[in-house]
């Protein structure tokens, strides 16, 4: 069966791609879901229609985004965590942890948005990267202190 998607699928393709997928995966999964529309003229026109809203709606999240970015460069994050010998940490630091004091400064950020390259477990500066749109990404230094100080 011959549908036209909705919205960007991984293991599909992207937003108006015709695809050729099994009448069960259409009826039962993709369609119900408004993934996707069955493939027809009338569909293609609806698709042309809401790509354009899409494009608009993408356009003022990226300007929002990039306006939070601008004011999350500017900010630190320092937390405690209990140290062992050498500077070890018992434990790491979690993107969690992050996400918490980003919020005590009074921004409202998901853990799940924020990427940390290697696992944090020693003493030091490090740098965290915030994905705040598919293009915008900000920088939050994170800075990994002793509870003792």
């Amino acid at each position: 069966m011959k549908v036209i998607l909705r919205k960007d699928i991984i293991s599909l393709g992207s937003m108006g791609q015709v695809v050729n997928v099994k009448d069960g995966y259409a009826r039962n999964y993709l369609i119900p879901r408004d993934y996707a529309y069955y493939a027809s003229d009338a569909a293609i026109k609806r698709l042309e229609v809401e790509k354009k809203q899409h494009v608009k709606k993408l356009a003022v999240e990226k300007g929002k985004a990039d306006e939070l970015a601008a004011k999350l460069a500017d900010i630190q994050v320092s937390i405690a965590m209990k140290v062992g010998e050498e500077g070890r940490l018992f434990g790491s630091v979690t993107p969690q942890m992050i996400a918490q004091e980003i919020s005590a400064k009074g921004y409202d950020i998901d853990r799940r948005t924020i990427i940390i390259e290697e696992p944090i477990k020693t003493l030091g500066v490090f740098d965290a990267k915030i994905k705040l749109h598919p293009e915008v990404f900000a920088m939050v230094k994170v800075w990994v202190i002793s509870e003792e100080e």
